[in-house]
């Protein structure tokens, strides 16, 4: 049982992120149709984007130290 948790929360979060980006996608895309400048929606979904990744590896190393400095094995068996 405790083997399934890991792949059962990895597809949750993949399903609510892809998700997520579905209507975002959507959103912007509806947006160039009402009349907005696809180079400026082009870049603020690039500057998003750019944030979601670069916490994304924050969130990531963050991870990473807190759990060595509490102990933590984190190597692949």
């Amino acid at each position: 049982m405790v083997d399934w948790i890991p792949i059962v929360l990895i597809t949750f979060k993949v399903l609510v992120l892809g998700t997520g980006m579905f209507f975002a996608v959507k959103w912007h895309y509806d947006q160039r149709k009402a009349g907005r400048d696809t180079r400026s929606v082009l870049r603020a979904s690039g500057k998003v984007a750019a944030i979601f990744v670069l916490s994304l590896v924050g969130l990531v190393l963050f991870t990473f130290v807190l759990a060595r400095m509490i102990g933590l094995d984190l190597t692949f068996p």
